[in-house]
């Protein structure tokens, strides 16, 4: 097996090479540079300062989002509660967080349930409704009583109505 200091051999050679290469390129740049035009250099220093503008912003939202983090995962389930429930008028103190909680993670629960429910109600109805149009068809027509054990009639009513 790779033992740790195997590991980070390799690793910081690859890191040393990248800097190496790194500063070769800035070189030849910064040797070439004095050849251009002002207006280009001007542009050049433009861009250089927002990208560097840009790269502070996300080391910054780096930083504060890895000291968030485990923030997130030792409070769990309270830091979902204790921006919003401070507000919430009723919620005495730390204690009922915990009520509030489990209130508001089980309502996603009840919302598909209720969902669920609903999808169950609209599929009986209509089987009732077919049905009792299959019924209506065959008590309204005059049929001989072998047509009624027939499995295909049902299927002949439903195509004749559409």
């Amino acid at each position: 097996m790779n033992s740790p200091s195997n590991v980070s051999a390799p690793v910081a050679d690859l890191d040393a090479r990248v800097a190496r290469f790194g500063q070769r390129i800035a070189a030849s740049l910064n040797e070439r540079s004095a050849e251009l035009p002002h207006d280009v250099t001007e542009r050049l220093r433009f861009a250089r300062e927002q990208a560097l503008a840009r790269a502070s912003q996300a080391r910054a939202a780096r930083t504060a989002t890895a000291t968030v983090s485990p923030t997130v995962v030792q409070m769990g389930a309270v830091l979902a509660t204790s921006g919003p429930s401070a507000g919430m008028p009723g919620t005495g103190g730390q204690g009922s967080n915990g009520l509030w909680a489990k209130l508001i993670s089980a309502l996603p629960l009840l919302a598909l349930l209720a969902g669920l429910l609903l999808m169950q109600q609209g599929q009986l109805h209509e089987q009732i409704v077919a049905a009792a149009e299959v019924d209506t068809a065959l008590l309204s027509d005059n049929l001989p009583p072998a047509a009624f054990s027939d499995p295909g009639f049902a299927e002949y009513l439903r195509d004749s109505q559409e």
